[in-house]
């Protein structure tokens, strides 16, 4: 690296005479020898677009001054380097305590952010560039904890060290260890800002922290912070941001806003603990533009006043125990972009005033006890991206006019009380919701046949409608919805075939038909559906034999036929579904003997052969069924032993060899299974 210093030299007398270099020559060696520290690669940002900023730093014509280089910032006056912003640079490696990076003592502004350092420690030595006014190294590998001379930066205004995580393993890298979080802020009365985000500090909230005049934003989310939140911190003259948000153990109390002019712009206090009611002096917090308290063990109503907090674009309040009804002034928020009340005991109708939020994109609220119908006055939300209405008591039908919501993406009516046809039928309806992806309506009580057209939501990756009342054939269009991973048609009055082209849907994970009154054999080129995890066709008048092709579907989890008018024998191929943790062939006319090679599906958790007419020594290889908790393979003509392999499948809790011909002392041996419940062996020929 000595070379590096012999090139500011070079620089100075290769470069023009009447314009010379602003940097000085060991600030700009330094930077270079930073830069040749650390491999660039494009994976160590997880920015898809980073830049890395360093790769244009050079000694080399009108490149000589390092002020001009791209992240640099000098100051005019004296040429040193004052701002160094080197966030989503690709850098890769740690920065080890003899860092060229610690010669810049003139820095006032370092920026290291989403970069990849290798889980190396934050180097104490950042504690000596005494005139930082902001750091920010956030998202950039670092672990270990947090150096005591980070508190000596006694200029800071600014200090960022969140998310410094795993994301496969969910698992957070930095700690205040030896240094408190009352330690390290004691001395950095000049913070504005303080992002901690993430960090492992598993104390309390210090009460210094009211004291902090200065501060105007506050990130404390998920750092394991426990006790009593200080309400004085509610009160500080110039915050604008409190996101103390996954503390589970965190009690926070509400202050008092009567009578009190706040400068908060967001409180996020999700998955804290409050156990306490909404405030009804919280529309005195006018300046609020996010207020996010799900998850916080609130009670009681949404007060009135919430309809004052006329700037909010943010509001969550899911999975509380609120009840009463949605009070009418929240339609007073006609800022709102988000509005999510899932998750709680509210009653009475869906106020018709969000018909004046016409700047929502999601609009959640599901999952409460609302029972009116759903207000025509909602087609006015033309940015809707996400409807939500589940798990309520809404009734009457779906409005014709949803068809406004040409932004829409998911529409979700699940688990209520709906009725009347699919309003899909028009085509102008279905013209103008080509971005719909998921739409569900399951659950309901919806009648009629499963509209043809739905085919043009070309778009659609999920298709629920599956517990209603709908009649009549399955649209062999429903084919041209090539997307689709998800299709559930199941519990309806169904007839008719069903159709070999849904054998186009290659993308479907989930194929649920049971449950209708189908007809026909099971058609082939379901065996083209390779990435299916559960097929069910159970409860339906469906004959023939099992198709052998089936045996494709080496993906399957789920796979259940019961319940038809099957005929033949098992196809020896289904052996190869070694995936399977559920296999469901009750109550057919299926016949033969149990291919031996089925005890090689040693994820089984459920075998059901109940009620067909297989015949034959049970396989004695049961013994490979580790995972089996319930066995029935009652009504049948099974002969010979119960195979004493039985014994050592120890998660047994349910056996069935009622009504077959087994003939064999009994089996007492099976007492010896420790999580047995039901044993059934009436009709047999037990003996001793």
């Amino acid at each position: 690296m000595r070379f590096l210093y012999i090139l500011p030299l070079f620089c100075l007398i290769h470069s023009s005479p009447s314009k010379q270099p602003l940097c000085h020559d060991y600030e700009s060696s330094a930077l270079l020898q930073f830069k040749e520290s650390f491999i660039i690669n494009n994976s160590a940002s997880s920015d898809p677009v980073a830049l890395p900023r360093v790769r244009s730093w050079r000694l080399e014509g009108e490149n000589c001054d390092c002020c001009s280089w791209d992240g640099v910032d000098c100051d005019e006056d004296t040429g040193h380097v004052i701002g160094l912003d080197l966030s989503n640079s690709c850098l890769y490696g740690p920065i080890n305590s003899n860092s060229t990076l610690f010669r810049l003592v003139h820095l006032q502004s370092l920026n290291l952010a989403y970069n990849h350092f290798n889980y190396s420690q934050i180097p104490c030595q950042l504690g000596n560039l005494s005139r930082l006014t902001y750091l920010n190294l956030s998202s950039s590998m670092f672990s270990g904890p947090v150096p005591f001379e980070i508190s000596k930066l006694a200029s800071l205004s600014s200090l960022d060290l969140c998310c410094n995580y795993d994301l496969s393993s969910g698992k957070y890298f930095l700690q205040l260890k030896e240094l408190s979080l009352a330690s390290l802020v004691g001395n950095l009365t000049r913070l504005e800002k303080l992002d901690l985000s993430g960090v492992n500090i598993f104390s309390t909230v210090p009460k210094i922290f009211r004291n902090m005049s200065t501060l105007r934003f506050l990130y404390l989310n998920d750092c394991g912070m426990y006790g009593e939140f200080p309400v004085g911190i509610f009160k500080l003259p110039n915050i604008r941001v409190l996101d103390i948000k996954f503390n589970k153990d965190l009690s926070v109390s509400w202050p008092n806003f009567q009578s009190w002019s706040s400068p908060l712009e967001e409180m996020s206090l999700a998955c804290t603990n409050f156990s306490s009611e909404l405030p009804a002096t919280m529309g005195n917090l006018g300046s609020l533009i996010v207020l996010d308290v799900s998850s916080c063990n609130l009670s009681g109503s949404i007060p009135s006043s919430i309809g004052n907090l006329t700037n909010l674009i943010y509001l969550k309040l899911s999975n509380n125990t609120l009840v009463g009804n949605i009070p009418a002034s929240i339609g007073n928020l006609i800022h709102l972009t988000f509005l999510d009340l899932y998750g709680n005991q509210l009653i009475g109708p869906i106020p018709v005033g969000l018909a004046n939020m016409t700047k929502l994109t999601i609009l959640s609220i599901g999952s409460n006890q609302l029972n009116s119908s759903i207000p025509i006055g909602l087609a006015n939300l033309a940015q809707l991206t996400i409807l939500s209405l589940i798990s309520n008591r809404l009734t009457g039908s779906i409005p014709i006019r949803l068809a406004n919501l040409t932004q829409l993406a998911i529409l979700n009516l699940k688990s209520n009380r709906l009725t009347g046809p699919i309003p899909f039928r028009l085509e102008s309806m279905l013209a103008n919701m080509t971005r719909l992806t998921i739409l569900s309506v399951r659950s309901n009580r919806l009648i009629g046949p499963i509209p043809f057209m739905l085919a043009n939501l070309s778009q659609l990756t999920i298709l629920n409608l599956g517990s209603n009342r709908l009649t009549g054939h399955i649209p062999f269009s429903l084919a041209n919805q090539t997307q689709l991973s998800f299709l559930n048609l199941g519990s309806n009055q169904l007839v008719g075939p069903v159709p070999s082209e849904l054998a186009n849907l290659t993308k479907l994970t989930i194929l649920s038909l049971g449950l209708n009154r189908l007809t026909g054999q099971i058609p082939f080129g379901l065996e083209n559906m390779i990435q299916l995890t559960i097929l069910s066709l159970c409860y339906n008048e469906l004959t023939g034999s099992i198709p052998y092709e089936l045996a494709n579907l080496t993906q399957l989890n789920i796979l259940s036929l019961g319940f038809n008018q099957l005929i033949g024998p098992i196809p020896f191929g289904l052996v190869n579904l070694t995936q399977l943790t559920i296999f469901m062939l009750g109550f057919n006319q299926l016949t033969g003997p149990i291919p031996f090679g089925l005890m090689n599906l040693t994820q089984l958790n459920i075998l059901v052969l109940e009620s067909n007419q297989f015949q034959g020594q049970f396989p004695i290889s049961i013994i490979s069924l580790k995972n089996l908790h319930l066995l029935d393979i009652s009504e049948n003509k099974f002969r010979g032993l119960l195979p004493r392999s039985l014994a050592n499948c120890s998660k047994l809790e349910a056996i069935d060899v009622s009504n077959n011909q087994f003939k064999d002392t009994f089996p007492s041996w099976l007492g010896n299974l420790p999580h047995l419940k039901v044993l059934m062996l009436r009709s047999n020929k037990f003996h001793g």
